[in-house]
């Protein structure tokens, strides 16, 4: 199931929630199909694109140690991810995303491997998607698809 950009903002934009992203994998695709929506800007705040490890200390407080123990496409590194963006933004809620986009991985890591994380003042968790070795195009549409898919199920429990 495919989700309306539009449609997130408008559930936004109704219960009053302002929303941030912080992508890794997805380079900021998952802000611009928010932004591609005429009238984001009354709930999308800011995106942070964080592709290097030292993007994600540097802007989002992600602790290099974080890092350095579970590596970059994690669970706790999207959860610090989110959780950064929460605290570096006016959003009531964030969602993350760090994966393996493609070609390449490892066994542990596979190609389309995607953590998220999703961040409000109630919390943070995250979960991991394997999209599978179904090239780099289609591994970071999936991701923002389900990126998209997380806020909108978030936003409607606020």
């Amino acid at each position: 199931m495919t989700v309306s950009a539009a449609d997130i903002l408008e559930v936004a934009k109704h219960r009053g929630v302002m929303i941030a992203t912080a992508e890794s994998c997805t380079g900021g695709l998952i802000a611009g199909a928010l932004t591609d929506v005429p009238g984001s800007s009354a709930v999308f705040d800011r995106g942070f694109v964080t592709y290097s490890n030292e993007a994600k200390a540097e802007m989002l407080g992600v602790d290099m140690a974080l890092i350095e123990t579970h590596g970059a496409v994690s669970r706790p590194v999207a959860e610090a991810m989110a959780a950064g963006a929460l605290d570096k933004s006016n959003a009531a809620i964030t969602v993350s995303v760090t994966g393996v986009a493609g070609p390449g991985g490892t066994v542990a890591k596979p190609e389309g491997m995607v953590c998220f994380g999703i961040a409000t003042a109630t919390g943070v968790r995250s979960e991991t998607r394997r999209f599978g070795a179904i090239g780099r195009h289609q591994v970071r549409a999936e991701t923002v698809n389900h990126a998209l898919k997380l806020l909108l199920n978030s936003i409607a429990t606020l």
